[in-house]
């Protein structure tokens, strides 16, 4: 297992990682998705949980667009052209995040659409020992304000599966061509029922938790629920928390696993989200399923360490300081070091120094004269 510490550097470095790739005829979007934007309020550094009847004091404290606005920022950091619709209020915080995915990630919201008169969803998450609890706001969109009836064309799109539920674009997408990968929430109904995740069968990689997958299954383990789910999807990759993932390719049999990396985590907001862009871009570029799942879980790791899920997402000058950083630490594992060796072509150079943090944003700052 690699070792890392300290804290580390945030700037944009462009990197096109499918640059060996594109043709003319390519699709206008590397990846399309669609879901809910919320307004996150993270609180960190605290000691324990809120206890009832009393205050408790976050020594940290940040804002950045949540929900599907994780999973698009990570898409974009890494390089891929990310179209994105979703419904955003006519409020501050609604204006708030648009700015932050349009002006600030480049992310295309041409899909997406301003609803009059309603009011962002906002979570509000307080991180400690590693976990976080969050309790979250919101209201459905007008009925008068569905999500595009066609998404635009696509390499990949990744759609969130509701059990019970269709949802028309995946199954259009996928006869285009677009290749689809699923996630998916906590079953509230308690069936846990695969039958009932009826787009399934349109997607080519599923990337539940170990938990999720099991109970899918029925199966004891995590590794043995990753094979079961082969034969409902052609990819089943399955996080398992601090040992790592775990993926089965049942179109040829192929297996991998890759150990997590140790770090020291501020905020777990978003992690999942950003495991499952870090496989996508993997995916697109072509790469071997050992090399995507090491990748996914780097990009895991590193988020961890900061504020906010969207925020926290690494871009290639981080995945460039880390493996520079963790080259130079003593007794590292050569073993460990040869997981991520396929980097080395990709990263850009990084001239700024480790550690380095980002600035704590916050909403509403005065500019300066």
């Amino acid at each position: 297992m690699i070792e890392t510490n300290g804290e580390r550097p945030y700037c944009h470095a462009h990197v096109d990682p499918l640059a060996g790739l594109r043709t003319p005829q390519d699709p206008p979007w590397d990846v399309y998705l669609t879901g809910t934007v919320f307004l996150d309020i993270i609180f960190t550094g605290l000691d324990t949980a809120p206890v009832r009847g009393t205050e408790s004091w976050a020594r940290g404290m940040g804002s950045s667009p949540g929900g599907v606005a994780n999973m698009a920022t990570a898409l974009a950091r890494l390089g891929l052209k990310t179209s994105l619709a979703a419904a955003f209020g006519d409020d501050h915080y609604g204006e708030y995040c648009w700015d932050a995915l349009e002006q600030g990630e480049g992310i295309d919201l041409a899909p997406s659409r301003t609803v009059p008169d309603w009011h962002s969803p906002v979570t509000v998450s307080m991180a400690y020992e590693g976990e976080r609890t969050m309790v979250s706001h919101g209201h459905e969109p007008p009925p008068e304000e569905p999500a595009p009836e066609h998404a635009p064309r696509a390499r990949a799109a990744v759609a969130s599966l509701t059990p019970g539920t269709r949802a028309h674009w995946i199954a259009e997408s996928a006869r285009a061509g677009t290749r689809i990968f699923a996630d998916v929430g906590w079953d509230d109904t308690g069936r846990w029922d695969l039958t009932g995740l009826a787009d399934l069968e349109h997607c080519e990689a599923f990337l539940p938790n170990a938990d999720e997958a099991m109970r899918y299954t029925g199966a004891d383990c995590p590794r043995a629920a990753a094979h079961a789910l082969t034969e409902y999807v052609p990819l089943a990759v399955v996080t398992l928390g601090a040992e790592g993932a775990y993926a089965v390719d049942g179109r040829t049999g192929e297996t991998a696993e890759v150990p997590a990396i140790a770090v020291e985590a501020l905020d777990p907001t978003g992690a999942g989200d950003v495991f499952v862009a870090g496989f996508v871009m993997g995916t697109l570029a072509d790469w071997p399923l050992a090399d995507r799942l090491a990748f996914a879980g780097l990009t895991a790791a590193l988020s961890v360490q900061e504020f906010g899920g969207s925020l926290s997402a690494p871009g290639w000058a981080e995945i460039a300081a880390w493996w520079r950083r963790v080259q130079s630490v003593e007794d590292q594992e050569p073993a460990a070091l040869r997981r991520y060796a396929f980097l080395e072509g990709l990263l850009p150079e990084v001239t700024r120094p480790w550690p380095l943090r980002r600035a704590v944003p916050t909403i509403g700052f005065r500019r300066s004269a």
